[in-house]
């Protein structure tokens, strides 16, 4: 795993950063390595466990299942499995799941997305479905997707960097309006708090949340622009490059609490490619109406496109 200080000089992160986004400039749709359909099919299929809400049935069977699909593709398969002692007092069984691509290349890309479903629909307007559990086709569903077609795309060629495919639980287990934020982005604390001790950060990260809505529209979030710029710049200036400005918008909007976050917090420079109006005035978002409908294979194209592009 990775920790440590940050190993290039602005100047040496600026070149790469050029050498990287021109050499991905002239990659056209026709030159695709993402299989946008096929990674539509991993969100239906992780909508047939049920939700994914820890502790649960349904849980359990899309870990083990996305664990599976990493041991077909990356180089090498970890498992973090630890417990989260809620304010309420419960004891949550949580892991993360990590495949990695060039373990022994020191210059590493981190991706991460969170494979956990939200217990309740809590943003309903029915009080009844307030109680019941998020189907999490694009809140969960579509990060994963996204994930396991970049696995498979580069299983079929590797990548010139070392890339880490995070896929971290109990993102959205809790309360988002505690200021301590003591039962959300449980994973991504818990993954940022054990990094191994001497190993370089990553490059940069990037977290993929809800990035299937059919109507996707991808702003430029706030914490990401102010705490990694440079790394926004390589995002929005890749998708601009593939033709994708319409969905990529090269305008700030909102700050999200996300797994981003806690990866700032330890120096990693994460943003978060993350497209929270989903739905009209919101309204698919932590409701029962996030489902299968609601997604779309071209939507998690694009967004796989540009994901690839930034590896290559």
């Amino acid at each position: 795993m990775l920790t440590g200080g940050f190993r290039m000089s602005r100047t040496g992160w600026l070149l790469l950063v050029g050498t990287l986004v021109s050499g991905c400039a002239g990659r056209g749709p026709s030159e695709q390595e993402f299989d946008g359909a096929a990674a539509f099919g991993y969100i239906d299929t992780q909508l047939s466990f049920g939700p994914r809400v820890p502790n649960t049935e349904g849980h359990r069977r899309a870990g083990d299942w996305i664990l599976e699909r990493l041991r077909g593709t990356a180089d090498s398969v970890e498992e973090q499995a630890f417990e989260h002692v809620t304010v309420d007092g419960d004891t949550v069984r949580l892991r993360n799941l990590i495949g990695r691509f060039r373990p022994d290349v020191a210059d590493r890309i981190l991706y991460m997305a969170h494979w956990d479903t939200r217990p309740v629909a809590d943003r309903a307007a029915n009080l009844a479905e307030q109680r019941q559990p998020v189907p999490g086709a694009n809140d969960g569903g579509s990060g994963v997707a996204l994930l396991l077609g970049v696995a498979d795309a580069l299983a079929l060629t590797p990548p010139q960097f070392g890339v880490d495919l995070v896929f971290v639980d109990g993102e959205d287990y809790g309360d988002f309006s505690d200021p301590e934020l003591r039962d959300v982005l449980i994973g991504a604390r818990y993954y940022a708090n054990n990094l191994d001790e001497g190993a370089p950060l990553p490059l940069f990260a990037v977290v993929w949340d809800m990035v299937a809505d059919r109507d996707l529209r991808i702003p430029q979030e706030s914490y990401s622009l102010a705490n990694a710029p440079e790394v926004v710049q390589r995002v929005w200036g890749t998708a601009r490059d593939l033709g994708y400005r319409r969905v990529f918008v090269a305008e700030a909007g909102g700050g999200i609490t996300d797994d981003h976050v806690p990866l700032q917090q330890v120096g990693i420079r994460a943003i978060d490619v993350i497209d929270l109006d989903y739905g009209p005035n919101r309204a698919y978002w932590h409701t029962l109406q996030d489902v299968i409908e609601n997604v779309s294979a071209e939507s998690l194209q694009i967004v796989g496109d540009v994901a690839m592009a930034l590896l290559r």
